[in-house]
């Protein structure tokens, strides 16, 4: 049995996407970024993490890919030019659209007031619509790697559906609409509705 721990409205909603995906039972700890709870399974108070038994896991990504190779799905095998495509396309997801959105998310509202770089925020959308552009054009079927899920949908959904939330500029109608597709899929739905009404 696994336990996520961390917000639903965070990267932690991408571990329960995935295990509702692969059928695993699961708990959910919705702790707050930074609160006590959050500091009780990893002590810089970042979610998601994940316990499995006396184990606890950290970082979104790392926690995808353990359960994808562990229980054989949503993934090309390790050791594999399929796996090594896969995991460039992880990467490039972090660096271009990922790391673009925790940079803006920490400058806009995370850090303290006087560390923030407020002209930069701009910049950073405008980077986002490049890279989600780039996406686009490299979409080439029903799922990024090809004819199945793998964990880079799960992650560049996330982001786009991040990037919604924080008002950066509509996405081209191409990702947009498949996007939408991805998050009819149950399994994001079945993740969806343990997030809790907004107050």
């Amino acid at each position: 049995m696994y336990t996520v721990i961390g917000a639903t409205r965070t990267r932690s909603f991408r571990v329960m996407w995935m295990l509702e995906e692969l059928g695993e039972d699961y708990t959910h700890v919705p702790a707050a970024p930074r609160s006590d709870e959050a500091r009780r399974y990893n002590p810089s108070g970042k979610i998601p993490a994940l316990q499995e038994g006396d184990t606890i896991l950290t970082d979104s990504v790392a926690i995808m890919t353990y359960l994808a190779d562990k229980h054989g799905r949503l993934t090309a095998p390790a050791g594999t030019v399929e796996r090594a495509r896969q995991d460039a396309m992880t990467l490039w997801l972090i660096d271009e659209m990922d790391a673009i959105l925790w940079s803006f998310t920490k400058h806009s509202f995370v850090l303290p007031e006087e560390e923030r770089l407020t002209p930069a925020l701009q910049g950073l959308k405008t980077e986002f619509s490049r890279a989600a552009a780039t996406l686009s054009n490299r979409l080439d079927g029903p799922f990024l790697m090809g004819s199945q899920l793998t964990v880079p949908d799960i992650l560049a959904v996330h982001c786009i559906n991040w990037s919604i939330g924080a008002g950066f500029p509509r996405i081209e109608d191409k990702l947009f609409r498949w996007a939408k597709s991805l998050r009819d899929r149950p399994a994001f739905k079945a993740a969806q509705s343990k997030t809790p009404p907004a107050s």
